[in-house]
């Protein structure tokens, strides 16, 4: 496919061009198999030249009045609109995203990147008061330099563009490493959009490349100050370790074993569709996804005949396919994985009211319930189209259940009486919770982040100010000070 083929390369300050790596990237389409792109990786070197370009571009970058920065943004947003289409089918191709998936992210992505067009004038300064005569306190809000962004699977283009763009907005330059298996919707596809909105050369590069290459070039590396990282929990523990031995700032998205709690008093139907979504979409590669499903037994019965009856109408196969409702997960390795932990959590006595079978990458969905207490499929995070019905007796019980995980992303209370959710979501440890909702939202101006073991810090709205930008203390001394020597 040209448009793949078009943006597999590296770019480097604001160059086009091979990686001189001595082996290659190969994007493929999880579905079919078809080889979209071969890009030769970015060397340990060229990651060096993407941070000294973006070291060097910065600076003229920080002092252009901010209205520019944001005409740049708004021309961004108009090319994301005018190509929609086409990054539609990239993210069908070369990630499985069905058309509901990919009409999703894009939605989101337009809402970011108008939030990063306000973002750019929003930063404020203030004048402090002094205890000594004469001193004026300026406090200014200034941007951090250069932020290296590492980007998921997933939602590649919407989360890569989630910390690309506000970082952007605020006066920085961005090194972007985009995941493997999307290096074109995840990175490169980036580079073009900004590329032709009129970005200076040198403000993003994008890096394709990978650990075995680099090693951790990206994160050592003297220039970026902030490094926002979306992804698994081990890694993201590896790249706290690393932030904090060369004193980085790291803003960490991490994942999630999110629990929907269906309480006695809820509208069974309506939790069921939550449920399904929360659960399914994207075939479950979300951060949000509800993996645990927490019924009070008194509903239990009709909720479980409903909730089983529901997925198993879910439609699998070809992503490209409006009907489609399950795509393909992203690689064959994921999809041994989850079918492997269904198998082995059956095995250990779970009942399978539903038994997800692989094809290639496509893995219809299942439903397990009668887990033991200790299985260690409770505390984990399972990328892939797996729910867990766990039923429980009364308010305490849920909130004990929900709160047994080393995560705390994101969560879902049903209910009849609203402030009788606002305070079971109160008592769950997590960074987010929704009531009468699913448990997959992302907005661009309300705080995103987790708890525990689902990362440090938050991004959208103002927390990206606090993100991108540093606080600088300038003070003035109107008189002349008196010095004790």
């Amino acid at each position: 496919m040209s448009f793949f083929t078009d943006l597999a390369h590296q770019y480097i300050d604001g160059e086009w061009r091979p990686g001189k790596g001595s082996w290659d990237i190969i994007d493929f389409n999880p579905f079919d198999g078809e080889k979209l792109a071969s890009i030769p990786v970015a060397t340990a070197e060229e990651v060096d030249q993407a941070y000294r370009a973006a070291e060097r571009a910065q600076q003229a970058w920080a002092e252009t009045n901010p209205y520019s920065r944001r005409a740049v943004l708004e021309k961004a947003l108009r090319i994301v609109e005018e190509r929609e289409a086409e990054i539609g089918d990239a993210i069908v191709a070369e990630l499985g995203g069905t058309r509901l998936k990919a009409a999703f992210e894009l939605h989101l992505a337009k809402e970011f990147l108008r939030e990063a067009v306000q973002l750019a004038l929003r930063p404020t300064g203030q004048i402090l008061p002094s205890p000594t005569e004469g001193k004026e306190n300026r406090v200014y809000r200034v941007p951090v330099g250069v932020v290296g962004v590492i980007s998921p699977f997933n939602f590649p283009f919407l989360l890569s563009l989630k910390s690309v763009a506000p970082a952007l907005a605020l006066g920085n330059a961005v090194v972007l490493k985009p995941h493997q298996n999307t290096p074109v919707c995840g990175g490169t596809l980036l580079a073009k959009v900004f590329e032709d909105a009129g970005l200076p050369a040198g403000l993003l590069n994008v890096v394709v490349t990978d650990i075995a290459e680099i090693g951790d070039t990206l994160l050592e590396h003297p220039v970026p100050q902030v490094i926002s990282f979306t992804g698994s929990d081990k890694v993201g523990r590896h790249v706290a370790t690393v932030c904090a031995a060369n004193l980085k700032h790291a803003v960490l998205e991490l994942g999630g074993n999110s629990a929907l709690i269906v309480l006695d008093d809820a509208d069974v139907d309506y939790a069921v569709d939550a449920a399904v979504f929360s659960r399914y979409v994207h075939q479950g590669q979300i951060c949000m996804a509800a993996n645990r499903i927490l019924v009070d037994r008194s509903v239990e019965r009709e909720f479980t005949e409903k909730f089983v009856a529901k997925v198993a109408s879910l439609t699998v196969g070809d992503p490209a396919d409006p009907a489609t409702q399950i795509g393909p997960l992203i690689n064959s390795s994921q999809a041994e994985s989850v079918s492997k932990l269904v198998d082995q959590t059956v095995a250990a006595g779970a009942t399978a009211l539903l038994h997800g079978r692989a094809d290639g990458n496509l893995v219809s969905p299942s439903v397990l319930t009668g887990l033991a207490a200790d299985s260690p499929v409770l505390h984990q995070e399972i990328f892939g189209p797996v729910a867990l019905l766990i039923p429980f007796d009364g308010e305490d019980e849920a909130v004990r259940i929900a709160n047994d995980t080393p995560y705390g992303l994101s969560g879902a209370v049903h209910t009849g009486d609203i402030e009788r959710g606002v305070r079971v979501g109160g008592r769950i440890h997590t960074g987010m919770i929704h009531i009468n909702d699913g448990t997959v939202h992302d907005e661009p101006i309300v705080p995103f982040g987790g708890e525990k073991s689902s990362g440090l810090g938050r991004l959208n709205g103002d927390s990206m100010i606090e993100a991108f930008t540093t606080q600088k203390w300038i003070s003035i001394q109107h008189g002349r000070s008196r010095f004790p020597f």
